[in-house]
């Protein structure tokens, strides 16, 4: 557990810490919409100066940041080979073979890998930062309004709670069941296509039946504790915003406008 970073939460002693769970959970939407604004790289240095500055706060080493984005490592890579091959737009750089390298290709290719490196840093602040249940609170508190409409607030907030607590749980099982299959003789580096396709497939079974026992677990222990999904029930923990939330909100807010009115400009 030790390696692992995404879903796990650090205890510490930080202003990002110490703010309410519904203040990170909204700031998070508007983070990620910043980021999906047009604004060129001007507007990404704006957004990734305030992600590191948020990083200070919350008083998280950059080497956890760094577990976390290694599992999307593979995924950049295939984007950047298959947007380099395909995207023909812009100035033609050079050759690898027959295969033409366009300048369009190479920025488009970079705006994504920034994109999905801003958006795992924020989601592993937010899970890193806050406990499960006070991001459960907060999700239910934010989807409250839509229980007019006889939306499961409460249990949509708790699937997410629970998602996101077995991420860790769930790569510590599958690095068990790679040592376990590695001391039998299997082999998920060597060998051709169809033995890599197989070895993984004997990796995927297992897993799935791995969580679904750990599904059960939990199902067995919730229900012997006496919770039923649909039944009203009381809080010992009120959540409460303060100064310093809706101040967090509001430069929140400014950044993403400054953001649309840089994208309006260009």
């Amino acid at each position: 557990m030790n390696n692992i970073a995404l879903g796990r939460y650090i205890p510490l002693n930080s202003p990002i810490h110490h703010l309410d769970p519904r203040t990170k959970i909204i700031g998070l939407i508007l983070m990620m919409i910043a980021i999906f604004i047009p604004a060129g790289w001007f507007g990404y240095l704006l957004v990734g100066t305030a992600v590191f500055i948020l990083t200070l706060l919350a008083k998280l080493k950059l080497s956890f940041l760094w577990r976390s984005m290694k599992p999307m490592l593979f995924m950049l890579v295939f984007l950047l080979v298959i947007n380099l091959f395909i995207v023909r737009e812009g100035d033609l750089w050079f050759s690898i073979g027959p295969f033409p390298i366009y300048s369009g290709a190479v920025f488009q290719t970079l705006y994504i890998v920034v994109r999905l490196m801003l958006m795992i840093v924020l989601t592993t602040v937010l899970t890193a930062t806050t406990k499960p249940l006070e991001l459960t609170l907060g999700i239910e508190d934010l989807l409250g309004p839509l229980k007019v409409i006889h939306v499961p607030a409460h249990e949509i907030a708790m699937m997410i709670s629970i998602a996101l607590r077995f991420i860790p749980t769930l790569i510590e099982e599958t690095q068990r069941i790679m040592k376990a299959q590695a001391s039998r003789g299997v082999d998920l580096e060597e060998g051709s296509f169809k033995e890599k396709v197989m070895a993984i497939l004997s990796l995927i079974v297992p897993l799935f039946v791995s969580a679904f026992q750990h599904a059960d677990d939990l199902a067995n222990a919730m229900e012997a504790r006496g919770y039923v999904p649909d039944q009203l029930r009381t809080r010992y923990k009120q959540l409460v915003m303060r100064g310093v939330d809706f101040l967090t909100l509001a430069v929140a807010v400014v950044l993403m406008v400054a953001l649309i009115m840089m994208a309006w400009v260009l």
